[in-house]
């Protein structure tokens, strides 16, 4: 990169998966498969993080009800993403992480923020299936699991930013 910078964590995943080319693509040779993921991961950003933060600040039963049902439009329409790409392998990139992976697992970490500050299990074995054990999948894999931060450490900085914000 050099003097020539990059911005947007979808946009240098896809700059590093053309032009570090000596190992596996990270997005699908497929047109179909190519073109799903490139839907998706965009949808991740701009869905699901939104959601989730909603969820975080919703105060009231009402609101958290109305947030919650949000957040669960958003991983029922991953769930069944995650089975169409998927297509009954581990990941959404098939037998290894790809580019939706990346993309998903990147707000894996907060995720299960908002699951311990809300009490809430969005990411359900019965009624998630596939998600849940992508998560668990994902999360244990030896490339992923030491960089995925960790919820404590998540839930001290969104404490903090909260104290911070209130203050000001």
């Amino acid at each position: 990169m050099g003097e020539k910078p990059i911005c947007e964590s979808l946009i240098i995943v896809r700059y590093i998966d053309e032009v570090w080319t000596d190992g596996p693509g990270i997005l699908p040779l497929d047109p179909y498969d190519q073109a799903m993921a490139l839907f998706w991961a965009p949808y991740v950003d701009d869905k699901l993080w939104p959601t989730l933060r909603g969820l975080r600040n919703a105060e009231g039963e009402e609101a958290e009800a109305a947030a919650l049902e949000q957040v669960m439009e958003v991983i029922m329409l991953l769930e069944d993403a995650f089975a169409k790409c998927g297509k009954g392998k581990d990941f959404f990139g098939g037998d290894t992480i790809g580019y939706l992976d990346i993309a998903l697992g990147g707000f894996l970490g907060w995720l299960r923020v908002t699951e311990k500050l809300t009490d809430i299990k969005i990411l359900d074995e019965s009624k998630t299936p596939g998600l849940f054990g992508w998560a668990h999948r994902f999360g244990s894999n030896a490339i992923v699991k030491d960089v995925i931060p960790e919820t404590e450490k998540l839930v001290e900085l969104i404490k903090m930013l909260a104290a911070r914000a209130k203050a000001q």
